[in-house]
C-alpha cells in the first residue's frame, strides 16, 4: 500500500553535488526542502580505512550495485543491447554524496565556444562545416551568464588554482584561453613536482602555454561563505574511487549538505529509490514523486511544489522516459529530445614514456594535481585545413600510482611471469603518461531510450544506450596523438608507448572516465532541448533538471566544474518559480 506523506516545498532526487547545491541554496532561504538518496548515509569518518585499493578501486564500493540495477549497451540500432553485469568503462555512484564523494577532483569551465558551438562554428568556418549528422546546438546560455555562478561553485567547493584571464586580462602562468572570471580562485595551485615541471618546460619549449591544473583536492585549510571548514591534501594519492579521509577533497558531505542541515529546513533520506515522477500531463506539472524504501520495501509518495531532478546523468534520462514526460528522441525521424545527444569523452589520444635513468616519487599524488596545456582545445587553434571540430585538454596528472593497478611495462613485454614482473619494479617510479581529454559531440546515432527486454528489481526497463566512435572521433585522435608523442619524446623519455589512432568501435569494457552527458539537454527552443537556461522542463514548469544530463555535447575537460554552476543556476530558477509559479522561470535566451 502507498503511504502518502505531507507535501513539502522541493523535493530533490539524489543527494550530490546537484541535489546538495538545491538543497543548501534553498534551504538557505527559508523553503522546506527534502532529498531522496537511494543509497546509504556517508560521512567523512567512514573513511578513516580509506586506503583499501582493493575494494574501493577494484570492487567499487561506493558504486551502484549493479545486479539491481544496470544499463545496456549497443553499438548501433541494428545490434542487440546487452546489460552492462560488471563495471567498465563508466562508473556511477550511489550514496549520500553521490559521484562526488570518490571523483577525483580535477574541476574545469567550459570554454565560451562550447556554449555557442554551433553559432560560433557557422560564423568562423560555414554550416559545411558541420556534418549532416552532427547535430550540433548551442546551450542556451552564454559564458558570461553563468561565470557568476562558476565563481559560486569553485567558492563553494574550495576550488585551488591559478587564474588565467581575470576580467578580460591575462594573468601570468593560468590559463590564457580560459573565459574571463570575475576573480582570482579562493586557494592557489597544487605543488608543482618535479615530472609536472619537466612537462611545463618542455611544453613552453615548444611554444604552448602550460599552467597548473584547477583543483577540488584543497592545498590550504579553508572555510567557505556557508562557513563550513575543510581540510588540507595531504597527497596520498587516493582521490579517485575512494572517499577522503581528511576532508580535504571537496565532497557534497563537506560543503553542501552539512550548510543545508545547518539550516533546519533540509531533511535527507536514505535508501529512498524514486520508482516515478508523479506528471500531470493536463496541468503540466509534477506533482511529487513515488519512491521505494530499500530498507523495508513501503512505497511512498512525497508531494511537492517543486521537484529537482538531481541524480545522475542516466538515471535523470531514465526517469524522464519512465514518467512519460517529454518526446522520447526517435534517431530514424530526429524527432524528439529526451535521450538525444548522448556524448562521452575521448581519451584515445596518449603517450606514456619510459625512463630509464630517472625516478619520480609517483606514488604519492592527488586526484587533480597536473599540469595542462589548452592549445589544441575547443577552437583555440585554427579548423580551416581540419576534418574535425573541437579538440581536448592535453594534461598530464600525478594522482598517485596505486600498487595493484599500476604495472607500467613497455610495448612487447609479456603480462605475466618474472619479465613483467621485473620491467614493472623497475618502471614504476619511472613511467608517466600525457593524455588528451577530448571532446565528444553529439550524433544522430547516438542517444538513450528504454530497452524492451531488460528490466531492473522492480521490473520496470533498464536504460539502453546506444554509442559508437565517429570520424570526427578517430580524426580529432589521429590529429593530436603525435603532438603528445612529441611532447613525450621531447620530455627524454627512452621509449615511447603512444596512441596515435582510434581504430574499431567504441568499447564498454575498459574504464575510460565517468563522464557521461546529454540526453535532457538545455536550449532556448523546446523543439531542440528539454530544459531552459534555468534548467526548468518544458514539459513540467515545476521541474528542474541540472547535471550534465543538459550539456548539448561534452567538452575537453571534465565536467563537475559546470555541473555545479548549472546547480547554482538552477536553485536561482527555482526560487524565481516558487516566488511566480505563473511564469516561466527563464524566459528565451
Amino acid at each position: 500500500m502507498v503511504q502518502q506523506l505531507d507535501p513539502v516545498d522541493v523535493v530533490t532526487i539524489g543527494a550530490g553535488w546537484t541535489g546538495g547545491i538545491v538543497a543548501k541554496e534553498l534551504a538557505q532561504n527559508d523553503y522546506q526542502v527534502v532529498s531522496l538518496e537511494r543509497g546509504g548515509e556517508r560521512e567523512t569518518e567512514n573513511f578513516f580505512t580509506v586506503h583499501d585499493e582493493l575494494g574501493y578501486a577494484l570492487r567499487y564500493k561506493l558504486m551502484q550495485d549493479l545486479s539491481k540495477e544496470t544499463i545496456t549497451f549497443r553499438n548501433a540500432v541494428d545490434e542487440p543491447a546487452l546489460p552492462m553485469r560488471r563495471y567498465g568503462a563508466f562508473l556511477p555512484g550511489s550514496g549520500e554524496g553521490g559521484a562526488g564523494v570518490h571523483w577525483n577532483g580535477q574541476t574545469w569551465r567550459f570554454l565560451p565556444y562550447d556554449f555557442e558551438i554551433r553559432s560560433r562554428t557557422i560564423d568562423e568556418y560555414g554550416e559545411e562545416k558541420i556534418p549532416e549528422n552532427m547535430q550540433l546546438q548551442d546551450w542556451g546560455i552564454s559564458y558570461e551568464e553563468l561565470e557568476p555562478y562558476y565563481d559560486a561553485f569553485e567558492y563553494t567547493a574550495g576550488i585551488a588554482g591559478q587564474a588565467g584571464n581575470i576580467e578580460g586580462e591575462i594573468q601570468d602562468l593560468g590559463n590564457p584561453y580560459e573565459g574571463p572570471r570575475s576573480r582570482e580562485y579562493p586557494l592557489p595551485p597544487m605543488m608543482e613536482t618535479p615530472v609536472l615541471e619537466r612537462f611545463k618546460e618542455t611544453t613552453a619549449e615548444l611554444g604552448y602555454e602550460p599552467f597548473q591544473a584547477p583543483s577540488a583536492n584543497l592545498t590550504e585549510q579553508y572555510t567557505n561563505p556557508d562557513g563550513v571548514q575543510q581540510g588540507q591534501c595531504q597527497y596520498c594519492g587516493y582521490c579517485e574511487r575512494f572517499g577522503c579521509e581528511w576532508g580535504a577533497k571537496a565532497a557534497p558531505i563537506t560543503t553542501v549538505l552539512p550548510a543545508a542541515q545547518e539550516t533546519g529546513n533540509f531533511e535527507l533520506r536514505t535508501h529512498a529509490d524514486v520508482v516515478e515522477l508523479l506528471y500531470n500531463e493536463d496541468e503540466q506539472q509534477v506533482e511529487g514523486v513515488r519512491y521505494v524504501d530499500r530498507k523495508t520495501d513501503q512505497v511512498y509518495e512525497q508531494p511537492a511544489d517543486v521537484v529537482a531532478l538531481t541524480a545522475y546523468v542516466l538515471n535523470n534520462v531514465r526517469l524522464l522516459l519512465l514518467s512519460g514526460i517529454g518526446e522520447p528522441y526517435d534517431p530514424e525521424t530526429g524527432e524528439g529530445t529526451v535521450g538525444k545527444n548522448y556524448c562521452y569523452q575521448n581519451f584515445q589520444a596518449s603517450a606514456r614514456g619510459f625512463f630509464d635513468d630517472e625516478e619520480w616519487n609517483l606514488y604519492m599524488g592527488a586526484g587533480a594535481l597536473g599540469a595542462s596545456i589548452d592549445d589544441f582545445n575547443g577552437d583555440n587553434f585554427d579548423h580551416s585545413d581540419l576534418d574535425f571540430l573541437h579538440g581536448g585538454n592535453i594534461a598530464m596528472n600525478q594522482t598517485g600510482d596505486r600498487p595493484i593497478a599500476n604495472n607500467p611495462i613497455p610495448e612487447g613485454t609479456p603480462s605475466w611471469g618474472s619479465e613483467f614482473k621485473e620491467q614493472s619494479i623497475d618502471y614504476y617510479h619511472s613511467s608517466v603518461s600525457i593524455a588528451a581529454q577530448g571532446a565528444v559531440l553529439p550524433f544522430r546515432e547516438n542517444y538513450l531510450d528504454l530497452d524492451p527486454n531488460y528490466t531492473d528489481q522492480y521490473g520496470r526497463p533498464l536504460l539502453r544506450m546506444t554509442f559508437d566512435w565517429r570520424e570526427q572521433d578517430r580524426n580529432m585522435v589521429e590529429y593530436i596523438g603525435p603532438y603528445l608523442e612529441e611532447i613525450m619524446d621531447e620530455m627524454g623519455a627512452d621509449t615511447i608507448n603512444a596512441n596515435t589512432s582510434l581504430e574499431g568501435s567504441f568499447d564498454i569494457t575498459p574504464y575510460q572516465s565517468t563522464h557521461n552527458t546529454g540526453g535532457a539537454i538545455m536550449g532556448s527552443d523546446p523543439a531542440e532541448s528539454v530544459v531552459n537556461n534555468y534548467l526548468q522542463c518544458w514539459e513540467a514548469s515545476n521541474l528542474f533538471i541540472p547535471g550534465a544530463s543538459a550539456f548539448a555535447h561534452n567538452s575537453g575537460y571534465n565536467p563537475t566544474g559546470t555541473v555545479g554552476a548549472l546547480a547554482f543556476r538552477a536553485a536561482e530558477g527555482i526560487q524565481e518559480y516558487l516566488d511566480e509559479p505563473e511564469q516561466l522561470a527563464a524566459p528565451e535566451s
